[in-house]
């Protein structure tokens, strides 16, 4: 995924039920702040010229993160999701980092089964935490 791909990338988000936009995290600017960070580990899916799916991938030297992972509806079971979720893994590997997670909102049902289909382990073994360092920073869910 490069900067200017953010176009087609948004186009796509805003396409997908229930997708979380955050309002700095997920502009322009914030991504284009996120893939200078990580510039060789987020991908981009395209037919043609539509961007179909995206994975935005990074990491802190240590361990790997997906976010943002999605495939267009129509698009999906064609094994799109598992070739980028792949690209990034051997992406983050070259880098040097041994293990990658990912949130999931637990009323995403594709995304859960998608996940454990190919192999992740689901933990229950601890909590997520967070704290919002700026209350501008929100997050919309589509509808």
């Amino acid at each position: 995924m490069k900067p200017e791909d953010y176009p087609k990338v948004y186009t796509l988000w805003m396409s997908i039920q229930g997708f979380g936009i955050r309002s700095l995290d997920d502009s322009k600017q914030g991504v284009e702040k996120f893939l200078k960070r990580n510039p060789t580990t987020s991908v981009v899916a395209v037919d043609k010229d539509t961007v179909i799916g995206a994975i935005l991938c990074g990491h802190d030297g240590r361990r790997g993160c997906f976010y943002h992972v999605c495939v267009a509806k129509e698009y999906r079971k064609h094994g799109i999701g598992k070739q980028m979720a792949s690209f990034a893994i051997e992406a983050l590997k070259k880098e040097g980092i041994n293990k990658v997670s990912l949130i999931a909102f637990k009323n995403n049902e594709i995304g859960n089964r998608f996940w454990k289909s190919v192999g992740w382990t689901f933990r229950d073994d601890l909590n997520y935490y967070d704290f919002t360092l700026n209350e501008e920073n929100i997050t919309k869910f589509n509808q």
